[in-house]
């Protein structure tokens, strides 16, 4: 399943693909993500945690980047893991492309997502909100992290991202699920402005 998003970062271009060079970084950014170990070679082992409807996943497997072209501002990053329960597998190759915006830096991001088992039992509309509401948050987090790092604070002193509260998450998606609805519903009945 592929799935396009984006967001917008209030930095120069050139500060925002630095910071993309530092993938510790950027994990502790995505809500319920963590990186375990750094294997060398541009590949780390990690976890990522998250709740879709009433089942929480927790897969661990490893992250490599596969390409990283500076002069395009875009990095690919190859991710495969397992649920800790055996409950299932996932696999996503995520493409990042960095364009300066007004303001900032725009980050485009198509993500090629494969999943088995529990979490594939969830629709396309599930599974897209959820990363919506997750993208979300890494933009933000993004942000505040690349703030503080112009402040002179170290990463030990910023706020680790939260992880990702099943809930709060769920709750996200299903208001965005629920906007989706109602604007099929009662689009087709809006009168017409003649």
């Amino acid at each position: 399943m592929l799935i396009k998003s984006g967001f917008e970062v209030a930095q120069p271009v050139d500060k925002v693909w630095r910071f993309f060079d530092d993938i510790p970084q950027v994990a502790a950014c995505l809500p319920g993500a963590e990186l375990t170990q750094d294997l060398g070679g541009d590949k780390y082992l990690g976890t990522v945690a998250v709740r879709m409807g009433p089942v929480r996943l927790q897969f661990a497997g490893t992250a490599q980047i596969k390409e990283r072209d500076d002069a395009a501002k875009r990095i690919v990053v190859d991710a495969v893991g397992s649920d800790e329960k055996g409950r299932g597998q996932a696999a996503m190759l995520v493409t990042a492309t960095l364009v300066p915006a007004r303001g900032g830096t725009r980050v485009d991001v198509a993500q090629d997502l494969q999943l088995s088992g529990a979490a594939a039992q969830y629709g396309r509309g599930m599974i897209s909100d959820v990363t919506a509401v997750l993208m979300r948050d890494f933009a933000t987090n993004m942000q505040t992290r690349i703030d503080a790092i112009d402040r002179g604070l170290s990463p030990d002193q910023v706020d680790s991202a939260k992880s990702a509260s099943g809930f709060a998450i769920a709750l996200r998606a299903m208001r965005m699920a629920l906007g989706r609805v109602l604007r099929r519903f009662f689009l087709p009945y809006q009168p017409n402005p003649s």
